[in-house]
């Protein structure tokens, strides 16, 4: 079997992928802003892309944020790198991550997809370690 050569994946998201992981509405999620950068897309593309392709994120995989739970997630950052938004960010579940890879088609999306995926593996095996040592297996 011939060895697939991986390309470095390089992101302008100064930060672990796990770092940009957040809890919204008992879901892990990740933000349209922060999956833009890795993906080295704008915002605004990243979005009008779902937007044309809707039909592939329900809810479960995607939701946009209420005012709340914005002002809620900023202020659990003591300096913002969101500047003056618009519109409130869409925040995507993992199945809404791995979604994007269909519709952001390069190479990119595929190595940052696969970057993502592992982050979010990690995390709920982290989680879960607790819970196995009280004898809860989630596998």
């Amino acid at each position: 079997m011939e060895e697939k050569e991986e390309l470095p994946l390089e992101t302008s998201v100064e930060v672990p992928i796990y770092e940009l992981i957040h809890e919204i509405r008992g879901k892990q999620v990740m933000l349209d802003e922060d999956l833009a950068k890795i993906y080295h897309v704008e915002t605004r593309r990243l979005n009008q892309a779902v937007k044309r392709n809707i039909e592939r994120f329900p809810l479960e995989f995607m939701f946009q944020l209420t005012n709340e739970e914005y002002l809620n997630l900023m202020s659990q950052f003591v300096t913002s790198s969101w500047g003056g938004r618009r519109k409130l960010p869409f925040a995507f579940t993992e199945h809404g991550i791995i979604m994007l890879s269909s519709i952001l088609n390069s190479k990119i999306a595929t190595q940052v997809n696969i970057a993502v995926v592992k982050a979010f593996i990690s995390m709920r095996r982290y989680i879960a370690k607790p819970m196995r040592k009280i004898g809860f297996n989630p596998d």
